[in-house]
């Protein structure tokens, strides 16, 4: 185990700067060490535990190996053993995993967009369901949700939708989300009773700060035109809508969902900006084999990640190979458990490609 000694210290630094005037009267500074001192905490907290049960151990080998130790004492020592070694270990697998690199981007708020894949109508039907589905676990760790931009469907589907959630930590609970979602089912224009396949496709953006990526307004194309609905229903009358092209890239965004122009081309410029940031961030990391080998999938869109059979009441995780059968419970937005085992995979295989298990 790593001496931590040194983050201990600057923990009880910082503990202390935080009463110095001039570091109150500093918000930007305030701020800073009270982000530091967050990160420190549990760290700090589980390496002290982690030192109480390394002496724990430590006395009771003394204990064992000491002479003229009554009969009694010797044998609830060798009682209490087994449970302080078992402890012990505990607390330093939990140490190892506080110190596993953290992903600069959990803290993030996230940019969704779900786009109807294989499948034509049932398709942008089953992407209205995961929109749905992802609204709903939103909704119960907390986060606000707003749609940035959606193409309906006359029946009620999406061709394509994307919105951000809004909340600390919410990229930590939707990263493994990207990825593409098959359904199984038969669909309500299905007369003969055959099930259907289609597929939607999930693509997670952290979203990027204006500090992170720089775009010059000169590579910019923005034109406006008239925001729509399904069947070719005006929303409103106003060319309030945003399409906004990055030409070095020809990444293209929409944004039509406020009556707002401005509102509008403020939601596009946040979807760009993460979507600029994404494709830089996975040129890096293409050729880096071994980084992609220890995630369990984060950000593959064309990669197969769940299988949702509704005949069989079934939600199926291919990466991990979970399978849980309570699909319509899964759908109403509870997802914890499917992306609870998704971390934890994640977590294993970091510490394994660390050496450390």
């Amino acid at each position: 185990m790593v001496d931590l000694s040194n983050v201990e210290k600057r923990f009880e630094e910082i503990n202390g700067l935080l009463f110095e005037p001039d570091v109150v009267a500093d918000m930007d500074k305030y701020r800073a060490l009270m982000k530091e001192l967050k990160t420190l905490t549990p760290v700090v907290e589980k390496y002290r535990e982690y030192k109480k049960a390394v002496d724990g151990e430590r006395e009771l080998r003394e204990l064992l190996s000491a002479s003229g130790i009554e009969k009694e004492l010797r044998e609830l020592a060798a009682e209490e053993l087994p449970d302080a070694l078992e402890h012990l270990e505990k607390t330093e697998n939990e140490l190892r995993i506080l110190l596993l690199p953290k992903d600069p981007n959990d803290d993030k708020n996230v940019i969704v967009e779900i786009r109807g894949g294989a499948g034509g109508e049932e398709s942008s039907l089953f992407a209205g369901v995961l929109y749905r589905m992802y609204s709903m676990y939103a909704e119960t760790k907390g986060f606000k949700t707003e749609v940035i931009n959606s193409n309906p469907t006359e029946l009620g589907g999406f061709k394509e939708i994307s919105f951000m959630v809004t909340g600390e930590g919410a990229y930590s609970r939707f990263k493994f989300e990207s990825g593409v979602h098959r359904v199984q089912r038969v669909p309500e224009t299905e007369s003969q009773g055959r099930i259907h396949t289609s597929t939607v496709t999930v693509a997670v953006l952290p979203e990027a700060e204006d500090v992170e990526i720089e775009i010059n307004p000169a590579d910019l194309q923005i034109d406006t035109f008239r925001s729509s609905g399904a069947g070719g229903q005006h929303i409103n009358k106003t060319d309030s809508a945003i399409r906004i092209t990055h030409l070095p890239t020809g990444t293209v965004v929409e944004c039509q969902d406020e009556r707002s122009q401005y509102k509008n081309k403020d939601k596009a410029m946040k979807v760009l900006r993460s979507r600029l940031l994404q494709a830089e961030r996975e040129k890096q990391t293409a050729s880096i084999a071994d980084e992609r080998k220890s995630q369990v999938g984060t950000g593959d869109r064309s990669e197969r990640i769940r299988t949702y059979n509704y005949p069989q009441g079934r939600v199926s995780d291919h990466r991990i190979g979970l399978t849980l059968y309570k699909i319509l419970s899964v759908l109403d937005g509870d997802l914890d458990e499917i992306i609870d085992a998704l971390i934890t995979a994640d977590t294993a295989q970091k510490l394994k490609s660390q050496g450390n298990v």
